[in-house]
C-alpha cells in the first residue's frame, strides 16, 4: 500500500488561540467602554505582559509608505504599519504577551467577555456566531437584561458567571484565573554530548556522587517532579533522549531541539559540569520562576552575566533564540542579556563550572569533604 505523501514535516505546534497563546475578546457595548474596561484591569494586572488588539476607527487612512516606529526612552513604543491582519503575522507578533484582550467588536477571539449593554442588542445579535466560548458576563447596569436571541441561541446563558461593571476587582481576578490557567508545566532537560575538549572525556559521564553526572542531574530534576530528559547527539531507542536536532550550534541547538519536541513547555537546561548544583538550587528555580519573562535565570553574585545552562526558559523564548539564530548568533547567554528575564542571584561557588581534569580532582575532594 502507498503511503500517504505529505509535502511537510510533522512538527509539534505551539498552542495558539486565533492571534495569540492566551486572548479573549470582549464585545456587546461601545469600542469606548472596553477600552476603558481593558485599562482598568491592564492596571491591576501590570506584572504580566498584557495587549490590546483593536481596529483604528479613522475614517481615511492612507497607505503609508514607510512603517512607523516610535520608541519613548521611557520604554514605550507606538507602531503605524501599513501590514494588514494575518493571523500568522500576528501570532508572532503577540508571541512575548501572557495575555491578549481583543475588541471583539472587530475581531473574533477564541474565547470571550460579553457586555449586555440594552442599546447594542441588533449588534449582538450580528455576532453570535462569534460566541462560541463565553467565559463570564458583565451587566452594564444592575437590570441589563438577557436578549431573546442570545436565550434562544444559548439556552444555559443564565448560568454563566455574571459580574456589573463596576465590580473591576472581580473581573480583574476572573481573567488573572484565566492567564494563571495557561502558564505552561516545567520539563528537565540535561545536556549531554557535548565536545569536552579540555577535560579530554566526556563530562556528563564524570562521577562525582557515585554515578554518572548525567545521572545525578536527571535525578535531582525528577526529584522536583519534573518530566526530564537527556539532549543527545544521537538518540538510541531511548524515550528519555532528544536528538540534537540543530547540528553543530551546541547549547543553543539541544535547547531549540526541545522545544521543537514540545514548544508549549518551559524547560529547566542543566548542564552535567556545575556539580555543586543542588536540590536547594532547583528549589529556588522553581519557585522564583517568572512565566511572564522570557527566562528565570542564575547568576553569580560576583559575576557580570547570567548561566544559560542553569536556567528555565519559557515556550516563549523558542521564537527568540530562532530570532537570534536568524541574525547568526548561537549564544544563549545573548538572548538572555538582552531580553526581559528574571534573575536570581546565588553564590559563584554553587555554579562553578568544572572544565579540566585538574579542577575535576579539586571538585571531587571538596564534595566527598
Amino acid at each position: 500500500m502507498d503511503k500517504k505523501h505529505t509535502k511537510h514535516t510533522n512538527l509539534v505546534k505551539k498552542h495558539n488561540d486565533n492571534f495569540a497563546p492566551n486572548e479573549v475578546a470582549i464585545l456587546g457595548t461601545k469600542c469606548g467602554v472596553i477600552a476603558d474596561l481593558v485599562h482598568n484591569v491592564s492596571k491591576r494586572l501590570s506584572n504580566y505582559n498584557l495587549g490590546y488588539f483593536d481596529a483604528s476607527h479613522a475614517k481615511d487612512v492612507k497607505q503609508g509608505a514607510v512603517s512607523e516606529y516610535t520608541f519613548h526612552h521611557e520604554g514605550s513604543l507606538q507602531i503605524n504599519t501599513s501590514s494588514p491582519v494575518n493571523k500568522y503575522e500576528q501570532r508572532l507578533q503577540f508571541y512575548n504577551h501572557d495575555f491578549i484582550f481583543i475588541n471583539g467588536n472587530h475581531y473574533q477571539g477564541a474565547k470571550q467577555i460579553l457586555i449586555l449593554d440594552d442599546e447594542k442588542e441588533a449588534s449582538v445579535k450580528k455576532r453570535l456566531d462569534q460566541l462560541t466560548n463565553i467565559q463570564f458576563i458583565i451587566k452594564l447596569n444592575e437590570d441589563s437584561r438577557y436578549f431573546d436571541c442570545l436565550l434562544e441561541r444559548l439556552p444555559h446563558i443564565k448560568n454563566i458567571t455574571s459580574y456589573t461593571i463596576d465590580e473591576i476587582d472581580k473581573i480583574t481576578n476572573h481573567i488573572h484565573n484565566l492567564i494563571k490557567e495557561n502558564i505552561p508545566p516545567v520539563k528537565g532537560l540535561v545536556l549531554t554530548g557535548g565536545k569536552s575538549t579540555r577535560m579530554g572525556r566526556d563530562k556528563s559521564e564524570l562521577v562525582y556522587y557515585k554515578k554518572p553526572q548525567k545521572e545525578h542531574v536527571k535525578e535531582l530534576l525528577e526529584n522536583n517532579n519534573l518530566e526530564t530528559f537527556y539532549s543527545v547527539r544521537e538518540a538510541s531507542e531511548s524515550l528519555s533522549e532528544i536528538q540534537d536536532t540543530f547540528l553543530n550550534l551546541g547549547p543553543f541547538g539541544g535547547i531549540c531541539s526541545a522545544f521543537q519536541k514540545d514548544p508549549n513547555s518551559a524547560w529547566l537546561v542543566m548542564a552535567t559540569d556545575v556539580p555543586f548544583v543542588n536540590n536547594d538550587l532547583i528549589q529556588l528555580l522553581l519557585q522564583k520562576r517568572n512565566p511572564s519573562k522570557v527566562a528565570t535565570t542564575v547568576k553569580g553574585k560576583n559575576k557580570d552575566f547570567p548561566e544559560p545552562l542553569i536556567t528555565i526558559y519559557e515556550p516563549k523564548a523558542y521564537g527568540k533564540l530562532l530570532a537570534y539564530l536568524a541574525q547568526g548568533y548561537s549564544c544563549p547567554r545573548k538572548m538572555l542579556i538582552n531580553s526581559e528575564v528574571e534573575v536570581i542571584e546565588v553564590d559563584d561557588n554553587l555554579i562553578r563550572n568544572i572544565n579540566t581534569p585538574e579542577e575535576f580532582e579539586q571538585a571531587k575532594k571538596e564534595i566527598n569533604s
